[in-house]
């Protein structure tokens, strides 16, 4: 245990508190049992780190552990919660809980036995954590860590901490905020490399090798994640690639399920499964009608990859259309129920229709539809119900 507390004292010190994430405010971190999720590379480790350093001394009542460590081939996560527990421990931050097996029995065994320790665990594989959700729900109070919204890219970019908007708020006073916005920065300097690689906090490390990173994170999934989860033979592992590179070289993708199974070479009932595991690690977003969810028997009406930022990484040529409506869907799907709709390109919230394009975007296809908004790129300030798409990275 003491290469561990060790450990631990080194990321202490190494720490930076330059740039936290707004997410660090919307936890409440005084339940006693707190579990973490998000996709890889979304910054949990960093932001868990950052909480204990701005709160916590370094001394016998805070520990940090990782379940990658080497620590766990020869030792058991419930003894060294009881040993830091008897000694006085209180706040126990536990990382990568995924890497750990028999995580979920143990940790309910720590929350069952050890009434005045406080403990957060963290988990990038979003298939195994979704998996145990069940079994710790009745426990623990789970937290979705999203990506970087173009605010918070922004904050992290200019050093200015911009607020976020709900939906209704962005509806009703767009041109007010965005003027706001203007008078301090020019969003548009920006907007390009947000899409490019904004999404994933690790590009503060390094701009040059975030692509290199971000593949990585990518093989991880398809090869590790998935296949552990799913027990998916590793060759057919070249399937889901495929899949991925179909949508992320299309339009707006709307999907054929005979045409797509052709093309990839997967059958019908095994592409449903592939596309929901690819929604749940969040590679893929699902665009559904109303009413109608990803358990579903119907296919999606539109599929997108989560972010811009695999767009970018996947495709030398993605298509603009997509690239827009991948980040729409992404920013305003953290906080809102957004659907395919059949005379707009989404419906969000059951009320608002929304068609998205170029800043020479009609409202044609909007006439006669009530709570209706055109979302314009390559514009700073909209008008009426005209809205810059650059605005709805303000809505977390």
């Amino acid at each position: 245990m003491e290469n561990v507390t060790q450990q631990f004292y080194e990321k202490y010190a190494s720490i930076q508190t330059s740039n936290i994430r707004s997410f660090i405010d919307t936890i409440d971190w005084s339940n006693r049992f707190i579990g973490i999720k998000g996709s890889r590379g979304v910054g949990k480790t960093t932001l868990l780190l950052q909480y204990i350093r701005l709160n916590f001394k370094p001394n016998s009542t805070v520990l940090y552990v990782s379940l990658d460590s080497l620590y766990f081939l020869e030792n058991k996560l419930y003894d060294l919660a009881y040993n830091f527990y008897k000694r006085g421990g209180e706040f126990l931050a536990i990382d990568e809980v995924h890497k750990y097996p028999n995580w979920a029995i143990e940790l309910k065994n720590i929350y069952d036995n050890m009434p005045d320790l406080r403990v957060v665990f963290t988990g990038s594989s979003l298939l195994q954590l979704n998996k145990a959700n069940a079994d710790l729900s009745r426990r623990a109070v789970m937290y979705v860590m999203p990506g970087l919204s173009f605010r918070e890219f922004l904050k992290f970019e200019t050093k200015i901490n911009f607020k976020a908007y709900t939906i209704d708020e962005v509806l009703k006073h767009h041109i007010e905020i965005a003027i706001g916005i203007k008078q301090k920065i020019k969003p548009l300097k920006y907007f390009d490399n947000y899409l490019d690689y904004g999404y994933y906090p690790f590009y503060l490390e390094n701009k040059e090798s975030f692509h290199q990173k971000l593949s990585e994170i990518l093989l991880t999934v398809l090869e590790v994640d998935i296949p552990q989860y799913a027990h998916i033979q590793t060759s057919n592992i070249i399937y889901l690639k495929k899949l991925l590179a179909v949508i992320s070289n299309s339009t707006p993708f709307k999907p054929n399920m005979n045409s797509l199974s052709e093309r990839t070479g997967i059958s019908l009932n095994t592409m449903k499964l592939y596309l929901k595991l690819l929604s749940d690690a969040e590679l893929l977003q699902l665009l559904y009608v109303e009413n109608k969810g990803i358990n579903s028997l119907n296919k999606p009406e539109k599929i997108f990859l989560n972010n811009s930022n695999l767009m970018k990484n996947l495709s030398l040529n993605a298509n603009t259309g997509n690239i827009r409506e991948t980040f729409f869907f992404n920013q305003l799907s953290k906080k809102n129920n957004v659907n395919a709709s059949k005379n707009t390109d989404f419906y969000v919230n059951e009320k608002y229709s929304f068609e998205i394009g170029g800043k020479n975007k009609s409202r044609k296809q909007l006439k006669n539809i009530d709570n209706s908004y055109v979302v314009k790129d390559n514009i700073e300030i909209g008008s009426n119900n005209s809205i810059p798409l650059w605005l709805f990275g303000f809505l977390y």
